[in-house]
């Protein structure tokens, strides 16, 4: 894949979408390609995330003992899995196994945050968009806990 292909694949997922164009461009320059077959395993359940994983062309299966409403999703071109792990550590929720032949694009969190203290323009926006995402999500919750409380 190319650079410009690669930035182009990034730019659609909301977290980098708010990225100026030189941290996105750093991020594309930068992140590894991973390949898989068919039963490849990407991650497993409960494993530690470094980052995350945007699926370039294929296929992959979620699969979660925990959470059983994930279980026989398929992730396809364009999705990225372990978004929170891009800022925070954290350990992965599903088994990720692939269905066909995938690539993905593999972005470290550290990367990721050298991106953002390298464009503090785009940290700035990610945290305000972050920040929205937070206050619609506890104002979701809120309407919940009336409805269950009337």
């Amino acid at each position: 894949m190319s650079l410009e292909s690669d930035i182009q694949v990034l730019s659609a997922q909301p977290i980098f979408g708010e990225l100026e164009p030189e941290a996105l461009r750093l991020i594309a320059f930068a992140s590894k390609t991973q390949r898989l077959r068919p039963g490849d395993v990407l991650f497993r359940q409960g494993d530690s995330s470094d980052g995350g994983y945007v699926i370039v062309s294929g296929a992959i299966a979620l699969d979660s003992s925990v959470s059983p409403d994930i279980a026989g999703k398929v992730a396809g071109s364009g999705v990225l899995l372990g978004e929170l792990a891009l800022l925070v550590p954290t350990k992965h929720a599903v088994t990720a196994i692939a269905r066909q032949n995938s690539t993905l694009l593999v972005i470290s969190r550290s990367l990721f945050i050298r991106a953002l203290e390298e464009s503090p323009v785009s940290a700035q926006r990610l945290r305000r968009a972050l920040g929205r995402e937070l206050e619609d999500f506890v104002a979701e919750l809120n309407r919940m806990r009336r409805a269950f409380l009337d």
